[in-house]
């Protein structure tokens, strides 16, 4: 009975995660189309073929289909690129996955809030350099809290940068961007953590 209802909630998910892909699909052709602001909830049902209570049993609203594009895509992006040899790579794989969706951005960039905006990225850069602070301060003497001041410590640059790049309409070449972002980084986050380490184990001390 148990293997049973396991994978009844894995074809119900499956199900789930195929409608909402479809969602993002229709919307994102759409926007090639015309802008966010004119593209309405029965647009999105027609072309997929579901009713507008199976959108609704989704997403609240198109604003919130489209939070959700912006997180699946970064998180396929960002698949397997958050440890220290690779976060440089993983932040180039989100400024591309941005780009080939610029129309799909700009718009969002347009009818969302900046403070949507800031937040998503926010929680996309937070992850992506949690997994490198995790891994850097494995064995020394650094709170969990003192990790996640680092890792927003340096997501603010990384989403300023990142801001004024959409902004400009993503015309600067982004492997440019990302050389010297990490130029500018290189050794820095595994400093901050031994200053902390260091500070932490002088405070013992004493």
């Amino acid at each position: 009975i148990a293997q049973c209802l396991v994978g009844s909630e894995m074809c119900i998910r499956d199900r789930s995660n195929t409608t909402k892909r479809a969602l993002e699909n229709s919307l994102k052709q759409m926007l090639l189309k015309k802008p966010l602001d004119k593209i309405t909830i029965s647009d999105l049902t027609d072309d997929c073929g579901i009713s507008r209570m199976a959108f609704y049993y989704h997403f609240k609203d198109i604003y919130d289909l489209v939070e959700w594009s912006c997180m699946e895509d970064a998180t396929r992006a960002l698949q397997g690129k958050k440890t220290y040899d690779t976060w440089h790579e993983g932040l180039k794989q989100i400024f591309e996955a941005v780009l080939e969706n610029k129309p799909f951005i700009m718009n969002a960039y347009r009818a969302l809030s900046r403070e949507q905006i800031e937040n998503y990225l926010f929680m996309l850069t937070h992850n992506l350099l949690m997994g490198v602070v995790e891994e850097k301060s494995k064995g020394l003497d650094i709170t969990e809290g003192e990790k996640s001041f680092i890792a927003d410590f340096y997501k603010y640059g990384f989403v300023g940068v990142m801001l004024d790049w959409i902004g400009k309409g993503m015309k600067e070449n982004y492997t440019e961007i990302t050389d010297r972002m990490s130029a500018t980084l290189d050794g820095s986050i595994t400093n901050s953590i031994q200053n902390f380490a260091n500070k932490n184990l002088t405070t013992f001390r004493i």
